[in-house]
């Protein structure tokens, strides 16, 4: 049986790639001239060009520094990490090729991303001139190629590193099937590694860019956002691929590969001599693929008033397919009863636990939507206070994302405490998993926002007449509410899939040490690392807003400068330098994504080396606790403001040009960064300090704590 289920998930997984495939095919066989005349076709392959150039010229210069730490710290991984209870097998030579190639199937994922959603968005723009429905299908497939192929992806490399190191490990036997685990969440490791610099680098760059565009193109100069006279305008276009398909992928992909990980590493106490059960995490993600399909085939668009309520009717259907499907898959697969830490639990509790993370998935989602919406009360007062100028826009702003942690917060602690009742440790693991379930479908519409904006600025840079730009901005308009929600989804996901993690980390800590961590919140040590990793995240997000700030500063004086020195750019008669402010954006974003990466995967190895395992377990609450509540606090605050801008811009409270909308511009691009960088990214921090906190376990317990 073990070897069907192995078949099944492989199938499963060739069969999103190729279903990732034939979706590419289709976006690229429409004619990027379509329906344009000569002097239009000509403009907008060079406007196509250009973005989709700066974008792939970025990830190049971004992948060969990557390149280059992925050995160095894999050679760190090799050396350090070893399983004192099996001497005659190096653990950390195997977890080092696990994270090499973890780490090659997210760039992988990235790159098919980032090179699909270049070719869509004009693409899209071209299909605007015949009709809504036509753009909507070019969007939405440009976003399933993401969506399959990096789940595609995720899944194959999960099952391949499980097969590969279960055959060079075989002679460990299923009583040390936790050294297995182990190694293989070196694969998990790569991934959120890459997601890391992904996240970071890309939220720098495209922020640098976004602000440099509006404060000097619509605030100092008076033009409109996509006017190409402004010279950071395709730096804002690459931007928002860098940012929103290849960080929010890798980040994903993280997640996924993670959250399966930590459930493999506890399922392998509890379900050592069984391939089957072992296996469920795995084939939870692969099942997701075929449901998506059929979802996606279920849902289409004929009208404009379609566009907005198909995207939330993608992520609720699949989310209920999901939720009968994997009934029977867990029935099947999970023992009827099994033996977690001396308690006995259910497969029926496992697939509880499954559906709670689901339905927290879903909530978190839609209350995302709720606070960052311009059709609900929360956005609306925020655009409302711009009436009285800039500072009480900040201060609702920031009330708003404060407000809005509490009840996602909430959702994600009745799942928590669900899980933890029916299946322990592995049923945080599960609900993790169950929270991605509709993960294609979420990468799918959060790769859609950027190809419809960037569709839309196409458009306009080109030229086209003013239908087409009406056509994409409802795109546009329904991807800023669910790209919110998948920015809320995400924050969700990496919470869960941390508490896993940690989970996951305390079970393997234990299995090496061969007795139960004892840790108490009276203890002095516990307690100091608790408030230490408290204030990571506060760190993390003051260094990545502070890596923006400069970065737009040098973008700033670029644009200025150009405008001042390039003669006729106002005329319309000359051409700015588009090249320049890509560089300058890309540079940034290389030198000001380090500091961040060493604070993160440092903080955990120099705590566990210096003070042992309850240190860095104190550390990782400390950290998830804090973190997810500023992600949250952080991203819909940004989101508020965004799109109390764009609330305004539609004619109400003064619409464009008012006092109302200068003040909602300033607090958008405050709130830029937060909703674009260092509220996502600390997604990665929570997620990270984890999954490194798991794979560098044997190097704890064997060497930790030299200063106790």
């Amino acid at each position: 049986m073990s070897g069907i289920t192995i078949w099944v998930t492989l199938a499963l997984s060739l069969m999103g790639l190729g279903i990732a495939f034939f979706y590419m095919k289709k976006v690229v066989s429409i004619p990027l001239d379509l329906g344009l005349d000569e002097a239009q076709a000509r403009k907008l392959t060079f406007i196509h060009g250009a973005i989709a150039e700066g974008a792939m010229a970025f990830l190049k210069q971004e992948y060969k520094i990557l390149t280059i730490f992925m050995v160095v710290f894999a050679a760190i991984i090799a050396i350090l990490i070893n399983d004192t209870h099996t001497p005659d097998i190096h653990e950390g030579i195997y977890t080092a090729i696990a994270f090499l190639f973890g780490a090659a199937i997210s760039i992988a994922s990235g790159y098919i991303g980032m090179k699909v959603a270049t070719q869509g968005n004009a693409r899209t723009t071209v299909s605007a001139k015949k009709d809504i429905s036509s753009a909507y299908d070019v969007a939405i497939n440009s976003g399933a190629v993401m969506g399959f192929a990096l789940v595609g992806l995720a899944t194959l490399g999960l099952i391949i590193i499980y097969v590969v190191m279960s055959t060079l490990l075989a002679d460990l036997g299923p009583e040390n099937n936790h050294v297995l685990m182990e190694v293989i969440a070196g694969f998990g490791l790569g991934g959120s590694t890459i997601a890391l610099f992904a996240r970071v680098g890309g939220g720098i760059f495209t922020k640098a860019a976004d602000v440099g565009a509006d404060l000097v193109g619509k605030v100092e100069q008076g033009i409109p956002e996509d006017d190409p006279r402004n010279p950071a305008v395709i730096a804002d276009n690459v931007g928002d691929n860098v940012g929103d398909v290849a960080g929010m992928g890798a980040d994903l992909f993280g997640s996924c590969a993670e959250s399966t990980c930590a459930a493999m590493v506890i399922s392998a106490v509890v379900f050592a001599g069984n391939p089957d059960a072992l296996l469920y995490p795995i084939l939870i993600s692969a099942v997701g693929l075929p449901i998506a399909l059929i979802t996606k085939l279920m849902v289409g668009v004929k009208t404009e008033d379609d566009v907005a309520p198909a995207l939330m009717k993608l992520l609720v259907i699949s989310s209920a397919i999901m939720a009968v499907v994997m009934y029977f898959v867990t029935v099947a697969l999970i023992p009827g009863n099994f033996v977690l830490n001396g308690e006995d639990y259910t497969n029926l509790g496992v697939y509880w636990c499954l559906l709670a993370g689901l339905i927290a998935g879903l909530a978190v989602g839609l209350l995302t939507g709720y606070y960052t919406s311009e059709k609900y009360t929360p956005v609306q007062e925020v655009a409302k206070s711009c009436e009285t100028g800039v500072a009480t826009n900040i201060i609702y702003g920031l009330a708003l994302g404060y407000k809005s942690t509490v009840l996602p917060y909430l959702a994600i602690a009745v799942s928590i405490f669900i899980s933890w009742e029916l299946a322990g440790m592995y049923g945080i693991a599960i609900a993790a998993l169950g929270m991605l379930g509709s993960l294609v479908l979420t990468l799918t519409i959060d790769a859609y926002g950027p190809v419809a904006d960037n569709a839309g600025g196409i458009a306009e840079m080109v030229g086209l007449e003013s239908e087409v730009r009406r056509r994409t901005d409802i795109l546009d308009s329904a991807g800023n509410t669910t790209a919110a929600i998948g920015k809320g989804f995400a924050i969700g996901a990496a919470i869960l899939t941390s508490l896993a993690l940690f989970a996951a980390f305390i079970t393997a800590a234990e299995t090496l040490r061969g007795e139960p961590i004892r840790m108490s919140l009276l203890e002095p040590l516990v307690f100091t690392f608790l408030f230490i990793g408290a204030v990571l995240p506060f760190l993390f997000t003051a260094m990545t807003m502070k890596s923006v700030g400069a970065a737009a500063f040098a973008m700033i004086e670029e644009v200025r400068h150009q405008f001042k020195t390039i003669s006729g750019i106002m005329e319309g008669t000359g051409t700015p330098d588009y090249a320049k402010c890509v560089a300058i954006s890309t540079k940034a974003a290389l030198k000001e994504m380090i500091a961040p990466g060493v604070l993160i995967m440092g903080s955990p190895i120099v705590a566990g080396f210096l003070f042992g395992v309850e240190a860095v377990a104190a550390m990782l609450i400390g950290s998830l606790v804090a973190g997810g509540v500023l992600a949250i606090a952080s991203s819909n605050s940004g989101g508020a403001w965004d799109n109390a801008k764009k609330y305004i811009e539609a004619g109400n409270l003064g619409g464009k040009g008012s006092d109302e909308h200068a003040a909602a511009v300033v607090g958008d691009t405050v709130g830029d960064p937060m909703k674009d960088t260092s509220g996502p990214s600390l997604n990665i921090l929570i997620k990270l300090s984890a999954i490194l906190s798991l794979v560098f376990t044997p190097f704890f317990v064997q060497y930790g704590g030299i200063l106790l």
